[in-house]
């Protein structure tokens, strides 16, 4: 396995990682609660965008 290829999936584990968060974060009632899931909504889109980037990065790479 090479490094890119670690990336792209430490990437995805964050992906979910911050998902499971976020919906953890979501179930809790009161506005601390829904504030941390916007929070982690924000950060799963961000690293969303990222896996993204890396699997591109990944493709154009292995030609």
């Amino acid at each position: 396995m090479n490094m890119l290829t670690l990336l792209v999936v430490v990437a995805a584990v964050a992906v979910i990682v911050s998902l499971a968060s976020g919906i953890s974060a979501m179930a809790h009632n009161g506005e601390v609660g829904h504030r941390t899931s916007a929070e982690w909504m924000t950060w799963r889109v961000v690293l969303q965008a990222a896996a993204f980037a890396l699997i591109l990065l990944a493709l154009l790479s292995s030609r």
